[in-house]
């Protein structure tokens, strides 16, 4: 029994430590949602402003995120890339099925 000890309790310390390293602090998942506006302005932005919205406004900001979610939607289906959704598995080992 002791020999066991003697592999596992370092493993029992480790593991939080290594599960917190996955870990994003409020400053960090606010500066990847950041990027990810600032991405989608720039993709998205010039279709908006030649629609007619002024730039920087909100119905601006609105037309944006209409057309990256049409974009979502069009790309993955409504329920997102694959997963579980009412009816059927979709994606994953067996593919969409």
């Amino acid at each position: 029994m002791r020999p066991l000890i003697r592999y596992v309790s370092p493993l029992l310390v480790a593991l939080p430590a290594l599960v917190l390293t996955g870990c994003a602090t409020p400053q960090e998942r606010a500066a990847q949602k950041q990027a990810e506006a600032e991405q989608m302005m720039a993709v998205y932005g010039p279709a908006c402003s030649r629609l007619g919205y002024a730039t920087g406004s909100d119905p601006w900001r609105n037309c944006i995120v209409n057309l990256s979610t049409k974009d979502e939607v069009q790309r993955y289906g409504p329920y997102g890339p694959g997963g579980y959704y009412p009816g059927r598995w979709r994606g994953g080992f067996w593919g969409g099925w």
